[in-house]
């Protein structure tokens, strides 16, 4: 199955992604000033839980129905444990050691996983231009780990591996999703795995982090909290499904981009981080290779090439289009 065309970006659309972004760069923000005081599993547990809470408050509001049936919550569990629990859970302990920015760069390869992911489970063919894209990733990935890899397994190293494992779970959901919740309300979906997150991660905190009963927060980490769980996760889930709804999943690659941008912007300013320039060079390096999976800009390049060539050249650059699907 290839990439089919997706509706192009309004207005309205440009807004919301980068309102989006802003939300989930900030929530990187809110989840490092957050894991000074609070361990990963219990933040882990807080964000999935009260964002569970507000959703299933919303849908009560408008009068819609959680999922219904054994098949559909087994589907959500799975969600749940590859969306929610996994990732946040790598992303929370690799930011008690590296900066925000850093983590939302590495998190923004979860586009690069989720192309290899599909190719290997039959539903997306991964052409050479999806392939360099594969490649380009990978890359700049090495850049940003360049340091660190030379140096041993350290913290540093083992936290990037964390959030290159966070962006591996994000892939695997994204696919299993595609596959065995189609048809499933876009709010009901989110509200049920993460309930179902929030259930699987109780009794590991319960086990691992007992002294959750005994924490005293600062203020200021307990309104960190909450803003990650309402707007970092339930507001930025509500338009993550309007802009899939009217811009379709390619379009919302975007935000990967942008996400790490607003993070090391907000870490910079407010927690003092800076980033080397590996890392920066790191991150340009990935946007390409997303670009190159998204496929719109060679798109555009080959069909203004075409129009500067004759009738033959241009039956012959689309005939080399098809192939590559």
């Amino acid at each position: 199955m290839t990439i089919t065309v997706n509706p192009r970006m309004g207005g309205r659309e440009w807004a919301l992604l980068i309102a989006l972004s802003l939300l989930w760069g900030g929530a990187f923000f809110l989840a490092k000033i957050s894991v000074g005081q609070v361990p990963p599993l219990v933040l882990v547990f807080l964000r999935a839980g009260l964002a569970a809470l507000a959703l299933a408050l919303t849908l009560l509001i408008l009068g819609q129905p959680l999922p219904r049936g054994f098949a559909v919550w087994r589907a959500l569990a799975v969600m749940g444990l590859f969306n929610n629990a996994i990732p946040f859970g790598l992303l929370f302990w690799g930011q008690t050691h590296i900066a925000t920015g850093l983590a939302a760069m590495l998190n923004a390869t979860s586009p690069l996983f989720s192309a290899a992911i599909a190719h290997l489970a039959g539903q997306e063919r991964l052409t050479r231009a999806r392939a360099l894209g594969a490649l380009l990733g990978i890359g700049g990935v090495a850049t940003m780990m360049s340091a660190d890899l030379g140096t041993g397994a350290g913290a540093n190293m083992w936290a990037q591996l964390a959030c290159l494992g966070a962006a591996l779970s994000y892939g695997i959901a994204g696919v299993f999703g595609r596959r065995h919740l189609r048809g499933v309300p876009p709010l009901g979906a989110a509200a049920g795995q993460l309930i179902a997150s929030s259930a699987m991660v109780l009794p590991v905190m319960l086990v691992l982090a007992p002294e959750a009963w005994t924490l005293r927060p600062s203020l200021d980490v307990i309104a960190a909290v909450i803003a990650l769980a309402l707007l970092g996760t339930a507001l930025a889930y509500a338009i993550y499904f309007r802009i899939l709804a009217t811009a379709g999943a390619t379009n919302l690659l975007l935000v990967t981009v942008l996400i790490p941008v607003s993070a090391a912007l907000l870490g910079g300013m407010f927690l003092g981080e800076r980033l080397e320039a590996r890392h920066f060079i790191g991150m340009a390096v990935i946007a390409l290779g997303l670009a190159a999976i998204d496929g719109r800009t060679a798109a555009r390049l080959r069909r203004a090439l075409s129009r500067s060539r004759g009738p033959s050249d241009h039956r012959q650059a689309a005939a080399e289009t098809a192939r590559e699907g």
